[in-house]
């Protein structure tokens, strides 16, 4: 059609990056990377390039590269533009300094979280309060705890949501000089706060220094607390430690007994390797080593690796190192191939499926994280986990397996993060299988936790209003898809405004019925799901006011052009439906 114009080419970043935003929103962070490239490089970008570095960045934290998060958002910081909704200098701080952390620069993280506050009160925004608790962590992990004790207790007689947190930060401090002082801390953690997240985090620092004061009986108890609990993530260390406790305590017998368990259990974990040296020195120590021998093959541990194994292995990392992702895979196969069950096995699986995801062949992909996530808890298992659960929920929209291993890392998970994403996946799933009351839960659980942003907010909105409209709760429905649709502009704000003239609808508030449907076509263009649904529910509403011409001409519209073919036949079949009542 010819040579774009010089207006046409300065409109073109602002549409694409329009569309990024949008699939941010959706977390198809992926494709919104790309098209933030794009408008980075174009040479018409002009005010929308800082914004499109401040996206880079968030998207770059939350796939786990935080050099490039680090970059782009000093890019942003540097260009002085003014806030944008959730694109402000603070929120760019506030990621950068968990860039920092991640990293363990803690210099460089205590600047940026110093930026965003030097300061807290009970009325401060929950970005805030944590970016306070953060430099405060910082300011730990530099060993100026007289500063880190202060800023704890400010978060403490704020009674701040993190208070718990706090306190098991001033036991750690205490800790430094007495570890009687730290026990009788952490100990009121469970008294005060018994709800607490960090239940089973104080259970095993108790436990923990219970065994460097060499009070091993003592310790017991609380590992056993660790390993009765529902979550999983401590368990292998609490078995690992529950047998020193034992071994120390001169009951090889017990020692035995949770070290075999957790090498039954968690083969693969890194405390089971560590166990299994301890096994030895205790099978040796009783002349018992072709015991051990048996036991190790019985559970599938390799006693040592053969030199062949490990060669085959060193090639293709190489290769994978050297980012040639296509010779990679073919040795990886190899690899596998020749030593199906070797000790690079897992990492084999691991590596080789993430090269498949570049290539986005996500069936083999999935098979090399579903492996690595069947091993049970081992060095790749979370991300595996997590990579096995995007794949389904993004790219083969499979939600009820996708949900299986949101679950799974959401019990098995100590990163904070892979917490957060477990519990984002898992509000998704329940919601789009229709699961309303289990979706609620888990938005609540995750309306608790930090790192909140609005897409989280508004799909906790769009779930309780969904639970809401099925218990005939309508009023309260839309107040609550309203709240949902107000901060979120792309498709779960799109079904909120959807669901509001839905519930007018089933209110027989006609008139605010079909205002709210006219809005969602007039401000819900990307989405045609949501805007053929309203075009057929603006039918329904001219049928129920007996408005036969109007209704009959929005039902042929939609069954002549909708590109949803599922919607094309709802709308035929009213459209039979209103010609026969005329």
């Amino acid at each position: 059609f010819g040579k774009p114009t010089v207006s046409m080419q300065r409109s073109y970043p602002r549409i694409i990056y329009g569309r990024a935003i949008e699939l941010i929103n959706d977390q198809q962070l992926v494709a919104a990377d790309e098209l933030l490239s794009r408008v980075i490089s174009n040479t018409y970008s002009g005010t929308v390039l800082p914004y499109a570095n401040f996206w880079k960045g968030e998207i770059a934290y939350r796939m786990q590269r935080f050099d490039d998060a680090i970059r782009f958002l000093n890019n942003y910081l540097q260009s002085n533009a003014p806030a944008q909704g959730e694109a402000n200098p603070a929120a760019a701080r506030y990621t950068t300094g968990y860039s920092w952390l991640q990293q363990e620069n803690f210099s460089n993280a205590l600047v940026a979280f110093e930026g965003v506050t030097r300061s807290v009160s009970a009325s401060s925004e929950p970005m805030v309060q944590d970016a306070y608790l953060r430099s405060a962590d910082c300011y730990y992990m530099l060993k100026n705890f007289t500063k880190a004790n202060a800023m704890y207790d400010q978060v403490i007689s704020n009674a701040l949501p993190q208070a718990d947190y706090a306190t098991y930060q001033k036991a750690l401090i205490a800790g430094v000089k007495s570890g009687a002082e730290k026990i009788r801390l952490l100990a009121s953690i469970n008294r005060q706060y018994p709800g607490s997240s960090l239940t089973q985090d104080v259970n095993m620092e108790i436990a923990l220094t219970y065994l460097s004061d060499e009070q091993f009986r003592e310790a017991i108890p609380y590992l056993n607390n660790v390993i009765n609990s529902k979550d999983n993530g401590l368990k292998p260390r609490a078995y690992l430690k529950l047998g020193l406790a034992n071994y120390n305590s001169n009951n090889n017998k017990e020692a035995l007994v949770s070290y075999e368990t957790l090498i039954q259990k968690y083969p693969q974990s890194i405390e089971a390797d560590e166990a299994m040296g301890i096994i030895r020195d205790i099978y040796v120590e009783e002349g018992r080593p072709n015991d051990y021998v048996t036991l190790m093959k019985k559970n599938g541990k390799s006693i040592s690796v053969s030199e062949a194994d490990s060669l085959t292995y060193a090639a293709a990392l190489l290769r994978y190192n050297n980012n040639d992702c296509s010779t990679a895979i073919s040795s990886f196969g190899n690899y596998l191939s020749a030593y199906p069950g070797g000790a690079y096995a897992i990492e084999a699986n691991y590596l080789r499926s993430t090269c498949y995801q570049k290539n986005k062949d996500w069936a083999n992909a999935l098979k090399g994280f579903e492996y690595v996530n069947a091993q049970g808890l081992n060095k790749y298992y979370e991300r595996a986990t997590l990579e096995a659960a995007r794949i389904y929920y993004f790219e083969l929209k499979e939600y009820a397996n996708a949900k299986k291993y949101f679950e799974q890392l959401r019990t098995s998970a100590i990163n904070q993060d892979n917490q957060m994403e477990a519990l984002r996946g898992l509000v998704r799933s329940f919601y789009l299988l229709k699961d309303y009351t289990e979706a609620n839960i888990a938005a609540k659980e995750l309306l608790t936790r930090k790192g909140l942003n609005t897409d989280d907010k508004s799909v906790a909105y769009l779930v309780l209003g969904k639970s809401q409209q099925v218990n005939d709760d309508c009023n309260e429905a839309i107040n609550s898809f309203k709240n949902a649709a107000v901060i979120n502009k792309a498709a779960w704000g799109a079904e909120a405004r959807y669901e509001t003239a839905n519930c007018y609808f089933s209110m027989n508030s006609l008139p605010a019925a079909e205002k709210a449907a006219m809005t969602v076509i007039k401000e819900t263009g990307s989405y045609d799901l949501w805007v053929t649904k309203s075009y057929i529910l603006l039918g329904d509403i001219f049928l129920r006011q007996k408005d036969y011409f109007n209704a009959k001409a929005t039902f042929e519209s939609v069954a002549k052009n909708a590109a949803i073919a599922e919607l094309k036949n709802e709308a035929q079949q009213k459209l039979t439906k209103a010609i026969e009542e005329e």
